[in-house]
């Protein structure tokens, strides 16, 4: 069985981990640029890109002398090639197709969203195949079902804003810090249910697909309704409180919409397990719900451990060994790089 070395790169985390066909993960290891861009307020793609450069060796090394291997015993190397920042991809990709030259091994080239889609396979107890998969991300929010590696039907997807820009949005109009899904998800903690009650794009649209800008608006108008930025400590308070009455309210908008179409997915293909991978399936709101209303229902939810639901090496590999046993992969080391890349290209 093969050694894979998984590289990602494709955003704002340096992801890297050494997967084995037998043994499973031996190692990973992860950088977050978080504190950089929170400066900014949000990723800026040419730090991004000079951060990757500076720390995806020195990941290399570390991974692969936790997991007491030399670099000599790879057997491949997966990397992200799409889609993302494509200055970060072309970091990762430049690195993974040299080194895969210089101990003469595959280089594979992995879709992001493919990476997560598998990655609950890596938690036990995993799925099995055929399920139904929730994407639900920053940049993605999709439902998908699942027969087999590279074998993916879309059943519907966000027409605009998706989940996670949601939640990052509204935390913004909220005055929030990056990154602003979780901060927003910990405010909600602290709100009271009754106070708002905010749309839920699409709920009843018929169909498996999402729309989330609709809410996004929603709460630019209750913030400027409410003027949060009281001056008097007693309104200082009053707008804290705000703040976390709306967090809850958005929160809740969201997970909403996202349990009542996975019901409706699994009730649509018959299936009775669902996945639910990308950063905001970490959200513990939305796991409760999903668990609540699976015990009810009679279906299975599975996640990744919380460490694989951002972006993560982990994935990459693991995505890269499946691969390898559905195809055999080419000593091609040229590499091109895919920021704009629909999952629909890769199935079988």
């Amino acid at each position: 069985m093969k050694l894979i070395l998984g590289i990602e790169s494709s955003c704002d985390e340096t992801g890297v981990a050494l997967y084995h066909g037998e043994r499973g993960l031996l190692a990973h290891a992860l950088h977050t640029q978080v504190a950089m861009h929170s400066e900014y307020g949000g990723v800026v793609p040419e730090l991004a890109s000079r951060d990757h450069i500076r720390h995806v060796l020195p990941l290399i090394r570390a991974v692969a002398q936790e997991a007491g291997c030399q670099l000599q015993d790879v057997d491949a190397i997966a990397y992200t090639q799409g889609p993302g920042l494509s200055g970060a991809l072309l970091v990762g990709a430049s690195i993974a197709c040299a080194l895969a030259y210089a101990l003469d091994v595959p280089a594979i080239g992995i879709h992001h969203l493919e990476g997560h889609l598998l990655s609950p396979l890596l938690s036990d107890p995993a799925p099995e195949f055929p399920f139904v998969a929730l994407l639900v991300s920053g940049g993605h929010t999709q439902l998908m079902r699942v027969d087999g590696v590279g074998k993916y039907d879309l059943l519907g997807e966000t027409l605009d804003d998706a989940a996670g820009e949601a939640f990052d949005k509204s935390a913004k109009l909220l005055g929030l810090d990056y990154p602003g899904g979780p901060e927003l998800a910990k405010l909600a903690t602290r709100g009271q249910p009754w106070r708002f009650k905010l749309p839920r794009p699409m709920l009843h649209s018929g169909d498996l697909d999402f729309s989330f800008s609709g809410l996004k608006t929603a709460v630019l108008t209750l913030t400027r309704l409410h003027e949060l930025d009281g001056q008097s400590p007693d309104e200082q308070s009053m707008a804290e409180q705000t703040r976390a009455d709306i967090a809850h309210a958005v929160q809740e908008a969201i997970v909403e919409v996202l349990v009542s179409k996975s019901l409706s997915a699994l009730k649509q293909t018959g299936l009775k397990q669902l996945v639910v991978a990308g950063g905001v399936g970490a959200n513990q709101r939305l796991r409760a719900q999903l668990d609540q209303t699976a015990n009810k229902r009679g279906f299975r939810v599975f996640y990744p451990d919380l460490e694989f639901c951002t972006d993560n090496g982990a994935m990459i590999a693991f995505a890269g060994a499946l691969r390898l046993q559905q195809q055999e992969a080419k000593r091609d080391y040229r590499f091109n790089v895919k920021p704009r890349w629909d999952l629909a290209e890769i199935i079988y």
